[in-house]
């Protein structure tokens, strides 16, 4: 079964980038700037911010339904972002060699199944998850801090 993934919209960010330090703390959020090479994965671009460059670290509500499922945390996104194009059938970088928790959710908003992919081994997982006729759409997440990456849902 193939699948899609796309970006957030750039739109939704735009209005925080130049913004000055203290009017980002005022709206919940900070300006950062990367040092590592993987430590900061953008959801806009799905790509990592490379070391030096700025980044706004957000709360992002990434499932907005009225159930306990609904969902909220950190995410960085890159102050130079442009939208990535979607991913069909294919890992974007910020997915590729990292721990996912990957969601299953129903079209209801409610969490279906859920499973921890090892590197290597997402792609499979996505797809097993997707056969699943009740799942509407899998969220991805780091496995070990919880953020979320990434949404993914049938091609």
């Amino acid at each position: 079964m193939s699948y899609r993934i796309e970006g957030l919209a750039l739109d939704a960010f735009a209005p925080l980038f130049g913004l000055s330090d203290a009017a980002l703390a005022e709206r919940g959020a900070v300006r950062v700037r990367a040092d590592s090479e993987r430590g900061y994965p953008c959801r806009v671009s799905l790509d990592h911010a490379v070391p030096g460059e700025s980044v706004i670290l957000l709360n992002h509500v990434s499932h907005d339904v009225p159930t306990p499922y609904r969902t909220a945390f950190a995410i960085f996104v890159r102050e130079e972002a442009e939208e990535a194009g979607p991913y069909e059938g294919c890992l974007p970088p910020v997915l590729e060699g990292r721990m996912l928790s990957l969601r299953g959710f129903d079209p209801g908003g409610m969490l279906r199944q859920a499973v921890l992919a090892q590197p290597g081994e997402a792609e499979a997982a996505i797809e097993a998850l997707l056969e699943n006729g009740s799942i509407e759409s899998v969220h991805a997440h780091t496995a070990a801090y919880g953020c979320f990456l990434a949404r993914i849902g049938r091609a």
